[in-house]
């Protein structure tokens, strides 16, 4: 293995925080020295493109598709990845090598103390289509207006009065050292995203050296449960227009624990459920019950 080694990040504070995680580990787990890591912040479309919705201009392959292509070339050795922003099917030669422990997976509401607090008829700013979805079913008299950008812009955005209130993954607050930032919402008010708070390294498949490397930082708990709701988008057939949550925990006996929704746009329907599941293979049973139960409307959102 040739030294330095070059990990591709995204530019935002958030994405070089994680970035430097992810050396610090690597760095802790093989005694390697702080030049033995060299950061390579790589501008991705989705930094380009701020003011129109993901769906709209090429989906989560904005966030991906520049530090493939720098891998695919050699330019970087592997890439982090906030995962929840990560494609459910990635290329063939690209491989999730590993993930950081995962950080606290629930969504923080800035402006209001819960959604039941949120003034009649307030506007949330955001661009995900499940917390819109989500905060239109608690709250059928809200709004949504489109909030792109990373913490900071947000939060201008929300100080600037372009909404009320706005929503943010707590561990993106977290790891920015903004922990008290607005209110945590209850998992059972608002489920995550799949793979929200899981932090993933990428490297190419054939790159047996830098496979191992980074198999000593994987932290196996987290990459188990990201793996079973990546496996449920999947059987889904979800893509970035399509509003699901879904979070896997782990249970007894090897097991794990895993809740699911899916939900039309407008938060009007929603079906959801939970089963137990041994690992990837089981998460297409809980799909396909989602399925089942849910009315054309909102299976034409899943590629059914």
């Amino acid at each position: 293995m040739q030294f330095p080694l070059r990990l591709g990040t995204r530019g935002s504070p958030l994405a070089l925080t994680q970035a430097n995680m992810v050396k610090s580990a690597l760095m802790a787990a093989h005694g390697w020295a702080d030049d033995a890591i060299e950061i390579v912040p790589i501008r991705t479309s989705g930094d380009r493109i701020q003011d129109r919705a993901l769906a709209d201009v090429g989906g989560k392959a904005l966030w991906t598709k520049e530090l493939d292509r720098a891998l695919a070339d050699g330019e970087i050795h592997f890439a982090v990845h906030s995962m929840k922003d990560v494609e459910t099917i990635r290329p063939a030669e690209i491989v999730i090598a590993a993930m950081l422990p995962r950080a606290d997976v629930r969504d923080r509401l800035i402006g209001a103390e819960s959604l039941a607090a949120l003034p009649e008829g307030a506007v949330i700013g955001t661009s995900s289509p499940r917390r819109a979805a989500q905060v239109r079913r608690a709250r059928p008299d809200a709004s949504v207006t489109l909030f792109r950008g990373n913490v900071d812009t947000r939060l201008a955005k929300l100080v600037a009065g372009e909404a009320d209130a706005t929503l943010l993954a707590a561990a993106g607050l977290s790891r920015l050292d903004r922990p008290d930032v607005g209110a945590p919402i209850p998992i059972e008010t608002m489920l995550p995203a799949p793979a929200q708070g899981a932090v993933g390294i990428e490297t190419l498949a054939a790159n047996a050296d830098m496979r191992a490397a980074l198999a000593a930082i994987d932290h196996a708990p987290t990459s188990a449960c990201v793996r079973i709701e990546r496996a449920l988008l999947a059987a889904l057939a979800a893509d970035c227009r399509s509003p699901v949550a879904a979070l896997a925990e782990p249970a007894a006996d090897g097991a794990y624990r895993l809740r699911a929704e899916i939900l039309t746009e407008d938060g009007g329907e929603q079906s959801g459920g939970e089963a137990i599941v041994h690992g990837p293979d089981e998460a297409a049973a809980l799909a396909a019950n989602l399925l089942a139960r849910a009315s054309p409307r909102l299976r034409r959102l899943f590629g059914r």
